[in-house]
């Protein structure tokens, strides 16, 4: 019997941009963790649940904008400017948190400055890994580089938690967390340079833009999956800390710590499944865990009682971010993954931008409890819709391995 074909033989990916990459990625995630405390700043300053929900949408409605506008440029000029470009952009934003001591103008802008760039810096850097492994590895990858941003969600959040209570109560608080964010942006813009350093790039026609990509290659009811992606991240990274506070919990650390730790453990374990079970039925088991995972929290009453749903959340975290973003920058082509990659998180970026001023709302009106359990609901009922489309539809990515593992072994 020979050898399996080149599909299913395991390529020599990991290697030293993987792992630089994978420690930028750390870094990025654990300055952004430094910022989940936007909420609690706000409050500060005298804004409710629904201000801090409004700014965040309006920050996510001109990111989104800005995806949909420029998306086109990293194909354009090649990952290296575009990275450089959207890390100086994080790091503005986040210095500008620190001279925030109103709810003026000033901080609709810092928050605009930081999401622009750190949506940025997430599609450059998901670009560069997908461009630098065989296309049957893409959503292996993806899920294996995202892993440590599970490790920087764990120190992130617990760093915060840590200087929340020991930084004097107020702007020295905030001093710290901004502060903290913008000097690790800086060594996350020091790698970067270091991981592109050299790097070529020449593009002969110009990239088509994205609202021409959009129509030509849509990416489908996915969409909707990255947009409750979107609004996972809203509940989590924004109001959760002011549902802690509500119910007189020390900190978050405890819910992110057990979220990263599950994620972390799953992603691994589950790298094969999108040639095993496919990247649909992926999506559904993320979709369902949510569902779980936001009724679990809504009983949270201590903070070890965030211990499960963190768990649940976790896992599925783990199948919907790789599913997600292969499923839907694999719709358009090579000389355009980059913008692809942009769009598919730049709906990301729409559902909070739909959802963020809605759950603040729901919150101010009717408490954090009606919160998750609407969260919750919706997911569940994009769950219910793509079972349907991975009965009908097999995905590509399992045929082909399932095909190649045929051969092989026939041969």
């Amino acid at each position: 019997m020979s050898e399996p074909s080149s599909v299913i033989t395991p390529e020599p990916i990991y290697d030293r941009t993987f792992w630089l990459a994978y420690v930028a990625n750390t870094l990025l995630v654990l300055a952004n963790a430094l910022t989940f405390r936007f909420a609690e700043l706000v409050a500060f300053l005298g804004g409710s649940e629904r201000v801090a929900g409004d700014i965040v949408a309006l920050a996510l409605s001109i990111s989104v904008v800005v995806r949909l506008s420029v998306s086109h440029l990293i194909d354009d000029l090649g990952t290296r400017r575009m990275w450089t470009y959207c890390s100086l952009l994080f790091v503005a934003g986040c210095t500008l948190f620190l001279l925030c001591r109103q709810l003026d103008w000033l901080i609709y802008a810092a928050r605009i400055v930081f999401v622009v760039g750190i949506t940025g810096m997430f599609a450059c850097s998901v670009t560069h890994i997908q461009n630098h492994v065989p296309p049957h590895r893409r959503t292996e990858v993806i899920g294996n580089l995202g892993s440590s941003g599970f490790i920087g969600m764990i120190v992130g959040s617990n760093f915060g938690d840590w200087i929340y209570h020991a930084v004097p109560p107020g702007r020295p608080q905030f001093l710290a967390l901004f502060g903290g964010a913008t000097l690790i942006g800086l060594a996350y813009l020091a790698i970067v340079l270091c991981l592109t350093h050299g790097q070529q790039h020449e593009r002969l026609t110009p990239a088509r833009p994205a609202y021409r990509l959009v129509f030509h290659h849509w990416p489908g009811m996915v969409v909707a999956a990255a947009m409750v992606m979107g609004l996972n991240v809203t509940m989590t990274t924004v109001f959760l800390t002011r549902f802690a506070t509500s119910q007189h919990i020390e900190g978050i650390g405890v819910f992110f710590t057990g979220y990263a730790i599950s994620a972390f453990a799953f992603r691994i374990l589950a790298a094969t499944w999108s040639r095993i079970i496919g990247r649909h039925w992926m999506l559904v088991r993320g979709l369902l865990a949510h569902t779980v995972g936001y009724v679990l929290m809504s009983f949270a009453t201590e903070g070890w009682h965030l211990v499960l749903p963190s768990v649940v959340c976790g896992f599925g975290h783990a199948l919907l971010f790789p599913a997600v973003v292969s499923l839907g920058a694999g719709t358009f082509p090579k000389e355009a993954r980059g913008a692809g990659t942009a769009i598919i998180l730049g709906f990301t970026d729409f559902g909070s931008l739909v959802f963020s001023p809605i759950l603040g709302r729901i919150i101010v009106a009717r408490g954090f409890e009606t919160m998750f359990w609407t969260s919750s609901g919706i997911s569940f009922a994009i769950a219910a819709i793509y079972t349907v489309i991975a009965v009908r539809y097999p995905d590509a990515e399992a045929e082909e391995y399932r095909v190649a593992t045929l051969t092989a072994e026939l041969e």
